[in-house]
């Protein structure tokens, strides 16, 4: 559906070490720097870390969320295990199968190093 989703980051190393590391859980390969940018090609789409263009500090969006798709529940933990070893903050509650509109999808949330909130999620087989 997105071409892409690009998020805000006051330390462009650091976000890099945090993304290549959480998103090699889900075999996406490590980003490739752009001067002032990361990029993750994926083929569903690419995700993208900034730092701001305007010269002032990055914030994370306030309700935003931003979803990984994962293969599995056990992709989803591997992602989650891998992003509070890089430094992530876990949020919500711990992963696991949430329902709703008829739906079961195995969910974890984190807040990277910038505050932005992320989640891996998998579409549980009805």
């Amino acid at each position: 559906m997105f071409s892409h989703i690009m998020i805000g980051t006051n330390d462009l190393d650091k976000a890099k070490a945090f993304y290549d590391s959480l998103l090699s859980t889900l075999e996406v390969r490590p980003a490739k720097v752009d001067g002032h940018r990361i990029f993750y090609f994926t083929k569903t789409g690419v995700f993208s870390v900034s730092k701001p263009i305007n010269g002032e500090p990055a914030t994370c969006a306030n309700g935003g969320t931003i979803g990984f798709a994962a293969n599995s529940p056990e992709q989803v933990d591997k992602w989650h295990a891998a992003g509070v070893a890089a430094g992530g903050t876990p949020i919500e509650n711990p992963p696991g199968i949430r329902e709703g509109a008829g739906n079961k999808l195995y969910l974890a949330y984190l807040r990277d190093l910038d505050g932005n909130k992320i989640c891996a999620m998998h579409r549980m087989p009805n």
